[in-house]
């Protein structure tokens, strides 16, 4: 049986009158929409700390829908430099590198930190999706994560152990 509420995206009711004759416009609406629609403070203060250090030894766990993710932070220059790396490392993958190679800095510590700027996004590498007793992939991946999807946060790299 398929209930309605497990659905990702619900359609809600017309979202305005409409001539006589024309369809109704329907909106798509997806259950987790504003699920941190004002992002916490003390992450995004995190966030901005290791932006503006350039420091990627802070360990992070997070929940977003569907996955609990651990690994550590990274700034995003150097976050963006890495998938660019591993992205040029490969043949078949080469041509995408480009695309995540880092921005020129328009001030000393990148893009992400201008003045008043705050960051939306975290972006962590050594980060693996923790499914069951194990950590997916085993090696850890380059995550990027928007903050407004996080609907809990602890500091520390969640791990299993079988003792």
């Amino acid at each position: 049986m398929v209930r309605s509420d497990t659905a990702t995206a619900a359609l809600t009711a017309p979202t305005r009158v409409s001539p006589a004759g024309a369809r109704p416009q329907l909106r798509a609406r997806s259950r987790y929409a504003g699920l941190m629609s004002k992002p916490d403070e003390l992450l995004v203060a995190l966030a901005a700390m290791v932006e503006s250090e350039q420091s990627n030894q802070m360990s992070l766990t997070v929940v977003v829908p569907g996955a609990v993710i651990t690994g550590r932070l990274a700034p995003e220059a150097v976050w963006r430099q890495r998938v660019a790396e591993v992205l040029d490392a490969s043949e078949s993958l080469k041509p995408f590198s480009s695309v995540f190679a880092p921005v020129r800095p328009r001030v000393p510590h990148g893009p992400s930190t201008r003045q008043g700027a705050r960051p939306n996004h975290l972006h962590l590498h050594l980060a693996r999706i923790l499914q069951g007793s194990f950590g997916l992939p085993n090696a850890g991946g380059m995550y990027r994560i928007s903050i407004e999807s996080i609907s809990s946060w602890t500091i520390g790299d969640l791990s299993y152990s079988d003792q």
